[in-house]
């Protein structure tokens, strides 16, 4: 017989080891029950990887609904925790955490955190804005990306790249604007960044561009 989620939960409660927490946090993600939320989201302070590992796809698959809680609980304090954090929201894609997600990409002391921010920009369900505020949020996603292509870990700008690329195919040809910009900086970075993982990364982009047209 299948546990209940109070079972499972239960079980990530009274977990007396690293392996036993990784096993009951797993189980408790696949249920994908709105009621494992806070318990996945205290797991994210636990000094076990692969227990955050579990529980940040745990509440990636139950998406929008676990955002406003992690929000209203987000541990400044606690480094570890915002970095897995930033990788749920990045991964729900809810804008109610882009705040969140600019701000990280753009200043986070951690280039983990700048990474997973930066890629997740691209992935926002513009759907979920009201139509007048759409543009301007797309807006200062883009001007934020642009930016941090110029950051100073590679691995940072190579997400910035692939948010680009995101964004990219979110536009419609009246946002002419916008795509120019992004062309603009891919053959910049193609022709100038240092990296050649990113300047290859750049190139695939462009490719996929010309092929969309």
């Amino acid at each position: 017989m299948a546990k209940s989620t109070r079972e499972l939960i239960q079980a990530v409660e009274k977990a007396d080891s690293a392996d036993g927490l990784l096993e009951a946090v797993e189980a408790l993600a696949e249920v994908r029950s709105e009621t494992a939320i806070p318990t996945l989201v205290e797991v994210l302070g636990f000094n076990n990887p692969g227990a955050a590992v579990a529980a940040v796809d745990g509440l990636i698959y139950i998406g929008e609904p676990a955002v406003p809680y992690l929000l209203d609980n987000l541990d400044d304090y606690n480094y570890g925790a915002r970095a897995w954090a930033i990788r749920v929201f990045a991964g729900v894609g809810d804008p109610s955490a882009l705040d969140l997600l600019l701000k990280a990409a753009s200043t986070d002391f951690s280039l983990s955190v700048r990474r997973a921010a930066a890629r997740g920009l691209g992935f926002i369900n513009w759907s979920k804005l009201p139509p007048k505020e759409i543009l301007p949020a797309q807006t200062e996603v883009l001007n934020t990306l642009l930016s941090v292509c110029n950051d100073g870990e590679w691995v940072v700008r190579y997400a910035a790249v692939v948010g680009l690329q995101a964004l990219f195919e979110t536009f419609n040809p009246h946002k002419s604007y916008f795509v120019k910009q992004i062309l603009e900086k891919l053959k910049q970075i193609i022709e100038t960044d240092p990296e050649i993982a990113v300047r290859a990364r750049s190139q695939m982009a462009l490719r996929e561009f010309n092929n969309l047209g």
